[in-house]
């Protein structure tokens, strides 16, 4: 049987390979996403400096009471949005993206979909 802990190792695993190749800079930020299973999280990063240059969640305070709950498709695309949002703020049009080792699938797309309609490129 497979269990939480095997799943989370082997998405571990292809974060790490994923991220041998990517790496953000000051013009082309890296957007990281992390997916729990009650929340969404995304971050603009600067590899280079070790800076993060913006940051989103469905815990944020503008998101949080308009969404009832943080882990679903929905609440995503409303972080995708916020996150663009913020990156247009602080003079960010193109990032790189990194999946975080998550399939390209569900919340994961519904996010980086928001974020290519509110603007970003990637």
């Amino acid at each position: 049987m497979i269990t939480k802990s095997d799943k989370n190792k082997a998405r571990l695993k292809r974060h790490l390979r994923v991220r041998k190749k990517i790496q953000g800079t000051a013009e082309r930020p890296r957007l990281n996403i992390f997916r729990s299973s009650k929340h969404m999280y995304a971050q603009l990063i600067d590899d280079v400096t070790g800076v993060t240059i913006a940051a989103a969640s469905t815990q944020d305070k503008e998101l949080k009471d308009g969404i009832g709950n943080g882990g679903n498709v929905e609440a995503a695309r409303k972080v995708g949005a916020l996150i663009a949002e913020r990156a247009k703020k602080s003079g960010v049009a193109k990032v790189v993206f990194d999946r975080g080792g998550y399939l390209y699938h569900g919340r994961v797309q519904a996010l980086a979909d928001a974020a290519r309609e509110a603007g970003l490129e990637f």
